[in-house]
């Protein structure tokens, strides 16, 4: 990872605040090497049990480093981020947080599994109850300040970035930004070892690493909302044996997406053994929330993926 600048993770914040001063300037064209924190800010570890995520304190939760001031970056600008690399920690987490969630109301009962892999072959995971997940390093939040002044949680994503989770936001990727602020004022953090599409329990394999990024700039891009471009095939990992699939039918997106997962935890739960909170979790690491269709009004179609090379 030999870039022009690294940042240490000890220069994070919490929430998106345009007075924040930046710790470092880059010009268009530069590398930065970004150290984060994993997203329950460093309060559980490689040996956390259940009992530590009783005492998550989500004020701590979802730490972004940065700011990067961006040289020449003006509101009606894109910053272009290209993701080169990723230094994998070998450990991450995934939980059942009560409250949070695509079926809070079903799994009420807070879970956490601890998750070790090779963080230089990055071999398949093995998940405990059952499975493998191969791994897709990427950056859950990356945002640039918002141009509303004060303190913004991090936890929704914004039209200039911040929480989205978009899993293809790996190597390869190029994530354009819309700029509000003057310099833009670059963050990201929230890294994961791999994630579904939707992300259905909250949570992903939450995992530190050292991410490699190019900035550029697009002037006057003029873009409403975030936008990437991959440089080539995003499920290829785990496209080889095929999915199973199911899906929920009717008016509400929201609840045919409810549908669609509870039919996925249903099947694997009954043909794995394992209880349907771990298979939600499963679920959520490596299974895809995908709109079918939503045009044949009045009922839309949600489906869920679940690669049968997890179980295999």
């Amino acid at each position: 990872m030999a870039c022009n600048h690294t940042i240490h993770k000890h220069a994070h914040h919490f929430g998106w605040d345009n007075s924040i001063d930046p710790i470092l300037s880059v010009a268009p064209g530069e590398t930065i090497e970004v150290e984060t924190i994993d997203s329950s800010g460093g309060q559980f570890n490689a040996n956390s049990t259940v009992a530590d995520l009783g005492n998550l304190s989500f004020d701590k939760v979802n730490p972004v480093t940065g700011p990067i001031f961006i040289e020449g970056a003006e509101p009606g600008d894109a910053v272009a981020i290209t993701f080169l690399d990723f230094k994998p920690s070998g450990w991450g987490w995934t939980a059942n947080i009560p409250g949070f969630g695509l079926l809070t109301d079903q799994f009420p009962d807070p879970a956490l599994h601890i998750w070790k892999y090779d963080s230089v072959s990055m071999n398949p995971a093995l998940y405990g109850p059952g499975g493998t997940v191969p791994l897709k390093p990427f950056v859950g939040t990356i945002g640039l300040a918002l141009a509303e002044p004060g303190l913004h949680s991090v936890v929704p994503p914004r039209r200039v970035g911040g929480n989205l989770d978009i899993r293809d936001n790996a190597v390869g990727t190029t994530l354009y930004l819309p700029v509000e602020v003057a310099g833009g004022m670059l963050s990201l953090g929230d890294t994961h070892a791999a994630q579904g599409d939707g992300e259905i329990c909250g949570t992903a394999i939450e995992s530190p690493m050292d991410v490699a990024i190019k900035v550029d700039l697009v002037k006057q891009a003029n873009y409403a909302f975030p936008r990437f471009e991959t440089d080539g095939p995003v499920t290829r990992h785990f496209d080889a044996k095929g999915y199973k699939a199911t899906t929920g039918i009717g008016e509400d997106l929201m609840q045919a997406a409810r549908d669609a997962v509870s039919g996925m935890v249903d099947w694997v739960a009954a043909s794995t053994g394992m209880s349907a909170l771990d298979a939600y979790m499963l679920c959520s690491v490596c299974g895809d929330l995908r709109i079918s269709e939503i045009v044949d009004m009045p009922n839309w179609t949600v489906s869920f993926y679940f690669p049968k090379s997890v179980l295999d």
